[in-house]
């Protein structure tokens, strides 16, 4: 059984109720019908509900058992404008830009829905930006507690690979902070292992990627990895955690063994943090591409509620995906 099937049935297990606002692309649609077809969620679409039935009718897919929210009909609309006045007053919120933004935003007023219990989690970015999802995110529902900053993440099923946990692998951060600090880095560490463990339910093993292992060059990306490994180590002294470590030293056990001998991770990784955006960005899509890996994100961790986020050049099977992870972490919440 592949990951994801098995992340499927968990979802089933305890089933949650999912917002899919992005109702004018078709991937969202048909994913939206699959997922129910599952049983994976069930699913919120936010839009008017003529032009979404008359979507799925051309796409000849099946919404019975759907939710679908107008924001200009719900009788729900002036909770959520007083909700997220109270919320964002001291930002300069009004009651009326709060009845304009949740009548024109649906990312904002799917947030509203998870912020106010009526939905447990909400996936976009088909068709939106990164920053477009997480901006409501945070300023509605704001940091979990005891949480530094939010990261991004992709969870890898890589097929018929003997690396990692049997093939899969969590690579962060690929969509979010472009050049965390040593700190920074650290909190994504932790943040990423409570992920695998959550999603995977493996013992996460934690390595810190750069272009040196163990010394083998001098410059200060290197110095930057070196420190956030030290900063991991002092203050979450729990972790299967190191680096400086080269990609195949922290993957291949044969290289650990000449690269990093004696360290308990070279060569057991399966939690890679990569020193900045691009290097994340990049090492995931070509794990994706060229290993023809299924790809599974960007999640977001260490939001209050979860949210996550898309590629916009996801297919629908990955939104099928990614709701199901959304569910778990629901589940978990």
């Amino acid at each position: 059984m592949s990951y994801i099937d098995i992340i499927k049935d968990k979802a089933r297990s305890d089933r949650k109720t999912i917002v899919l606002p992005e109702t004018t692309d078709k991937r969202t649609l048909i994913a939206a019908s699959h997922i129910m077809a599952e049983g994976i969620a069930d699913i919120i679409l936010i839009g008017n509900e003529e032009k979404i039935m008359d979507g799925a009718g051309w796409l000849e897919v099946e919404l019975t058992g759907a939710t679908i929210i107008d924001p200009d009909t719900t009788d729900k609309l002036d909770e959520y404008v007083n909700l997220l006045y109270e919320t964002r007053k001291a930002k300069g919120m009004t009651p009326e830009k709060a009845r304009d933004i949740l009548t024109t935003d649906y990312l904002t007023f799917g947030v509203m829905m998870v912020k106010a219990n009526d939905a447990d989690g909400m996936v976009a970015g088909a068709c939106h930006a990164t920053a477009d999802t997480l901006r409501p995110a945070l300023q509605i529902l704001k940091t979990a507690p005891g949480v530094k900053l939010v990261s991004g993440f992709f969870l890898m099923d890589v097929p018929d690979c003997e690396f990692g946990d049997s093939g899969t692998f969590l690579f962060a951060d690929c969509g979010l902070n472009q050049d965390p600090t040593a700190e920074e880095l650290a909190a994504i560490a932790d943040s990423s292992a409570k992920s695998f463990k959550q999603l995977v339910g493996s013992k996460p093993v934690i390595a810190m990627l750069s272009h040196s292992t163990k010394g083998s060059a001098k410059h200060a990306l290197v110095d930057k990895v070196v420190e956030a490994t030290r900063i991991a180590h002092e203050q979450y002294p729990h972790l299967a955690l190191d680096g400086e470590l080269q990609a195949d030293a922290a993957l291949v056990p044969q290289v650990a063994k000449s690269k990093s001998p004696g360290s308990e991770v070279a060569g057991k990784a399966n939690v890679l943090i990569f020193p900045n955006l691009d290097c994340g960005n990049i090492g995931y899509k070509l794990v994706q591409r060229l290993a023809k890996a299924e790809a599974y994100g960007p999640m977001l961790q260490g939001i209050a509620k979860p949210v996550n986020d898309l590629s916009r050049g996801c297919s629908w099977q990955d939104i099928v995906g990614v709701v199901a992870l959304t569910a778990v972490q629901a589940q978990l919440a």
